[in-house]
């Protein structure tokens, strides 16, 4: 897996929800960029639905190194993490994260049924948010004296990227840009202001 490689993730944050012999299953997906997001996500669902039997997390998050995470939350073993998470490895979903919420309805549904009802709610759900490609980026920050601010502002302009500047003591500016695209812009920036400029990098 390159950093610089597109990726396929859901497109945006969606639940879908049916019955199985009295069980009610809710599926959820969520786009995430981080460990600590597909974590914050599993921990809203698990508020939200804190009356439930069982909330089922699963996620894969392009980490360093890559993440992968599930969990049966009291099911039988195998029985609702791995199904909810290999319906995420099938469908080569990254930075996501997913999580099903089961209403125990009286009769149990045995492993077979598990598996089935925990894939189909991840399934449902992913359906219902949609896929799409996404380039992965990576958050530059430049700070530089207001003399330079000008010829900094209109390099993030030309280079068409989305960014937030901050006019303090010194002016800061917090860009989003393409891993691809991100060293020849730090480049640029040193280039423009003579090296004067200080950068930071977080990527994800």
């Amino acid at each position: 897996m390159s950093d610089h490689e597109t990726y396929r993730t859901v497109a945006e944050t969606a639940s879908a929800a049916f019955a199985v012999r009295g069980s009610e299953f809710v599926g959820h997906v969520r786009p995430v960029t981080t460990v600590e997001a597909a974590e914050a996500f599993v921990a809203e669902v698990r508020a939200e639905y804190d009356d439930a039997t069982h909330n089922v997390p699963a996620y894969r998050v392009r980490a360093d190194p890559f993440r992968e995470y599930a969990n049966d939350d009291g099911e039988p073993s195998g029985s609702a993490g791995k199904p909810a998470l290999n319906v995420l490895q099938g469908k080569s979903l990254e930075n996501v994260a997913a999580v099903v919420t089961r209403y125990y309805g009286g009769t149990n549904l045995g492993v077979g049924g598990l598996v089935s009802a925990y894939g189909r709610a991840v399934k449902d759900a992913v359906a219902e948010a949609g896929v799409v490609e996404r380039e992965p980026h990576e958050s530059v920050r430049a700070v530089v004296g207001y003399d330079d601010s000008g010829t900094v502002r209109s390099v993030f302009e030309s280079a068409d990227v989305t960014f937030e500047a901050d006019y303090g003591e010194r002016v800061s500016f917090d860009a989003r840009v393409p891993v691809a695209n991100a060293a020849a812009l730090r480049d640029r920036l040193r280039s423009v202001t003579s090296g004067r400029v200080e950068l930071a990098e977080n990527g994800d």
